[in-house]
């Protein structure tokens, strides 16, 4: 092979990375943290390997995964991609939503509802649509509301908020109110959770599904759930009281947030590490945001 085709050959993350682990949770063993940023620190050996790299190239919010001097292979895109039963990780993340990943959710009679919002463009959102009508943008928080007013209206879905997140989405069709958990649509339970910011909601789907915004997420570092005790715009100390009246109340099988890995777990499971995550954030105190403390 001369030097030019070794160097296309060549995967790597360039200087644009902002360490959001999006990649290596797409691409575990490919992709790790080197010197607080991501890096590809072994070639792909396999077809299976060559698609991880490719899914964690198309996620990147920055466009930072380069295959030599290029970008990846547009015909290999596996975004939206297929996570569970219900469930499809919308990929294309976006840098005005500091690389949250964002979701799509399938409800029994057909539809769609999106889960926070990827990068927008028409071409995305035809992608998307192309699996059903897309009827419900549900915000987290809004950390990730951009392009939600756009992909609710290329979709004609309603856009959902919390109301103290409503200054990031003045104009949502439905603002949810108080603390109290309601029911949005059939087995969707919209669960307000103030902490990580005012108006923080997780989305509960059929027991099963718990799409966490940034409340919390699932830490490889500590293999356990964790809160983002570092980067809390609100209050952490009201986050832990959200945590203690809602935990014993859920339960679920998948935690699918914004920013962390994803799990799945036997709910009796997650109910036990929620009770233990509601005891712990109970001990924190408020600190400055420092986001290189994240715990990945």
């Amino acid at each position: 092979m001369d030097q030019h085709s070794a160097d296309t050959a060549t995967w790597h993350v360039d200087q644009r990375c902002t360490n959001c682990d999006v990649a290596r949770q797409l691409a575990p063993g490919l992709v790790a943290e080197v010197d607080g940023r991501s890096a590809v620190v072994r070639r792909p050996g396999t077809e299976a390997e060559e698609r991880a790299l490719h899914a964690a190239a198309f996620a990147c919010h920055p466009r930072s995964i380069r295959h030599g001097a290029r970008g990846p292979d547009s015909s290999l895109d596996p975004f939206p991609l297929r996570l569970a039963e219900r469930v499809h990780l919308c990929g294309h993340n976006s840098p005005h939503t500091a690389g949250a990943n964002s979701y799509l959710l399938r409800r029994p009679a057909g539809n769609l509802m999106m889960v926070d919002t990827p990068r927008w463009s028409t071409a995305l959102a035809a992608k998307y649509a192309a699996l059903g009508p897309v009827t419900d943008v549900l915000l987290t928080h809004r950390d990730h509301a951009a392009h939600g007013r756009q992909y609710a209206d290329r979709f004609g879905a309603r856009l959902w908020i919390h109301e103290g997140d409503l200054a990031a989405a003045p104009d949502a069709d439905t603002v949810l109110r108080g603390t109290e958990p309601t029911e949005i649509a059939d087995g969707v339970v919209a669960q307000p959770l103030p902490g990580h910011t005012e108006g923080s909601v997780l989305y509960l789907a059929d027991d099963t599904y718990c799409f966490s915004g940034d409340s919390f997420y699932w830490s490889r570092t500590l293999n356990d759930l964790a809160v983002a005790e570092s980067v809390t715009w609100y209050s952490i100390t009201e986050l832990a009281a959200s945590l203690a009246r809602t935990a014993p109340r859920l339960r679920f099988e998948w935690v699918l947030p914004g920013h962390g890995d994803r799990k799945r777990l036997p709910a009796d499971e997650f109910a036990h590490r929620m009770h233990n995550l509601a005891a712990s954030t109970a001990q924190l105190a408020p600190r400055p945001v420092d986001f290189t403390a994240l715990r990945w």
